[in-house]
C-alpha cells in the first residue's frame, strides 16, 4: 500500500479530484495549507503598499491507495495540476505500513 501526499495549486483542485476519480481513488483528504518552494512568494500591491506574501495558498492532497494503482494516481495528479509555470506542487509517496478501518475492524487493502 502506498501514502500519496501532492501539494497543489487551489484552483487545480476539482480537476485533479475528478482525475482521481476516474481511476477508481475512492477517498481524498484534502487540507488547505500554506507554503513556498523555490519560488519564494511574491510581491503585491493593495491600497498603494507593496507587501511581500512569504507563504502562498495551496491544497494538500492525501490519498491510500493499493501499490498496483500508484503510477495511474501520480499520472492523474501531474496531467491534472500541471498549468506549465513556476509553483505547480510537488507529489511525495511514502510505503503504508497499515490501514484500520475503525467502523469494521477490516485491516490492510481491505480497509482501503
Amino acid at each position: 500500500m502506498k501514502f500519496v501526499s501532492a501539494i497543489i495549486k487551489p484552483f487545480k483542485l476539482d480537476e485533479v479530484r475528478e482525475s482521481l476519480s476516474a481511476i477508481g481513488v475512492q477517498g481524498i483528504t484534502v487540507t488547505e495549507v500554506k507554503g513556498f518552494g523555490r519560488q519564494k512568494g511574491h510581491t503585491e500591491l493593495y491600497r498603494g503598499a507593496e507587501y511581500v506574501v512569504d507563504f502562498l495558498p495551496k491544497v494538500k492532497l492525501e490519498v491510500a491507495i493499493k501499490d498496483d494503482l500508484l503510477d495511474q494516481v501520480i499520472e492523474a495528479i501531474e496531467k491534472s495540476a500541471t498549468t506549465g509555470k513556476i509553483g505547480d506542487g510537488k507529489i511525495f509517496v511514502f510505503d503504508l505500513e497499515q490501514v484500520y478501518r475503525i467502523r469494521t475492524g477490516e485491516t490492510g487493502p481491505d480497509a482501503l
